[in-house]
């Protein structure tokens, strides 16, 4: 399963779900469902935006946890 690690790279940043969606123009519902590990198809520009936003690597923000 991929899990989201959204949550982490926001607090470590001191950012809100609701200021990384102003910046990315993502809309907040699926800023939550990242986060949460509800959502169910990331496309890829919605991971670039979150990445450049973040400065990260895709792999920051998602880990592969083995049922």
């Amino acid at each position: 399963m991929i899990k989201s690690r959204l949550k982490i790279m926001l607090a470590t940043r001191e950012m809100t779900q609701t200021e990384l969606a102003h910046r990315t123009g993502i809309r907040p519902p699926t800023i939550s469902a990242i986060a949460n590990n509800s959502i169910k198809t990331l496309p890829i520009s919605v991971i670039d935006r979150m990445c450049k936003e973040l400065n990260c690597n895709v792999g920051d923000l998602f880990e592969y946890v083995e049922d």
